[in-house]
């Protein structure tokens, strides 16, 4: 089993090189259109005239051009995934409970397809989304940006690290998020990273690291503050993006001097929907058909799990001064959430408490794994866990709360039966 791995994540490593030196011709251009500036209230008239005469004279086809190049790499990098995802089936074989889970997953996005393609053509055609920005020198080592209409140079940032079970996470799935938080004047960064078998574990949580590294010394480029920086993940990135953290935590605490970003730059961690403890999580992964075998090869075997495993990281005496490092710690889940119990959230904050973490859990009665990440964005109005998230990021900013207090009501994307179908045949 293990030759078949190796020889996976060899066929993967192959195509990825083969991805970044194609990216690597398109570089230039994309590099020109990261270099627009960001809109400001306080620019000079003058240089915001000629800017504009600037780009009124260029010459219409650079500008397809660019848009082509765009669609290019978003239909590049969906083939990526289509051919790892048949890559990982042939890997598994082709069982009945697969089947029915695709089946399930199928239905599922076709009855949530109404507010799907309302995000989609936000995210590909809205000047507010700067997509695929290059953080870094491996495959999808790239993230999207989610920028507020009007921005002074000193927004809120979010670091989001999307789930998708440590094998079909894409940085896009997190444009319902961004796009919402960027109505409320705040930036999102979504990082993509390595899935499986692309990369393993450790691959996954050096992207991540890369990724929060790049916001942390660039986004004030962007128009954001960088003394106000979110970290936040969902699922499978709730464990990377906290596997990231700590990690970074534990090298301050040792003052290792290859350091690109540091744990102060993070005001606050939001974990949603997480594993914390992997040990804990193998029999139950293998029961809902993440098999034993695969959840081990993805986390680079038994021997790694406590490595990879945050809860029992914190736990161990040794890291007592990267613990005090970390920041305020807030975990949301859902207590009908079956595919990652919500005990694992209690846990762990548990874990932190008691090392002296700053940490708290925030339930949300009968939710399930995908309400608070879909179901509940696409329903629209009120929503108790993006209210949460707005009152701790704009937390003594007047203004800014004041701004949410007057907000309109968010709008519905999906008609409320297709939701409630699409909750009662969700895979997840």
């Amino acid at each position: 089993m293990a030759s078949e791995t190796d020889c996976l994540l060899r066929h993967a490593s192959s195509s990825a090189a083969e991805d970044v030196a194609q990216d690597m011709d398109a570089k230039p251009l994309l590099s020109r259109f990261l270099s627009y500036p960001i809109a400001n209230t306080n620019t000079n008239p003058q240089r915001r005239r000629r800017l504009s005469a600037k780009l009124a004279s260029a010459p219409r086809p650079l500008r397809q051009q660019s848009f082509g190049r765009d669609i290019g790499h978003a239909a590049k990098e969906t083939y990526l995934i289509t051919s790892l995802s048949f890559t990982l089936l042939q890997y598994l074989g082709v069982g009945y409970r697969w089947m029915t889970r695709l089946l399930a997953l199928g239905c599922y996005a076709m009855l949530l397809m109404p507010g799907f393609l309302q995000v989609a053509l936000c995210y590909f055609f809205s000047s507010q989304v700067r997509r695929s920005i290059v953080y870094g020198d491996q495959p999808r080592n790239r993230l999207d940006l989610y920028l507020p209409a009007n921005s002074d140079g000193k927004n809120p940032v979010v670091v989001f690290v999307t789930g998708g079970a440590w094998i079909i996470g894409y940085k896009a799935w997190g444009s319902l998020l961004g796009l919402q938080l960027a109505e409320r004047d705040i930036i999102v960064a979504c990082v993509d990273y390595r899935n499986f078998p692309q990369g393993t574990i450790s691959d996954m949580v050096k992207d991540a690291s890369e990724g929060i590294s790049f916001i942390c010394n660039n986004i004030a480029d962007y128009g954001g503050d960088p003394n106000r920086i979110y970290l936040m993940g969902q699922s499978a990135g709730a464990h990377i993006s906290s596997c990231a953290l700590l990690e970074q935590a534990i090298k301050e605490s040792k003052k290792e001097e290859s350091i690109s970003w540091s744990v102060s730059q993070i005001k606050a961690y939001f974990g949603l929907s997480g594993g914390y403890n992997l040990i804990n999580l193998v029999d139950h992964f293998d029961n809902r058909g993440l098999y034993r075998s695969i959840f081990l090869s993805i986390m680079e075997g038994e021997e790694s799990l406590h490595q990879f495993s945050p809860e029992l990281k914190v736990k161990d005496p040794s890291n007592r001064n990267a613990v005090s490092l970390l920041p305020p710690i807030t975990l949301f889940h859902g207590t009908a959430d079956y595919s990652i119990p919500s005990n694992a959230s209690k846990i762990f904050v548990d874990a932190l408490q008691k090392a002296g973490a700053q940490a708290e859990l925030i339930l949300y009665d009968g939710k399930t794994h995908t309400d608070l990440f879909l179901q509940d964005p696409l329903r629209g109005g009120k929503d108790e866990l993006f209210d949460q998230l707005i009152a701790v990021i704009h937390a003594g900013d007047k203004e800014a709360l004041e701004k949410d207090a007057m907000a309109r009501p968010r709008k519905r994307l999906v008609p409320e039966i297709l939701l409630k179908l699409a909750r009662n045949i969700s895979p997840f």
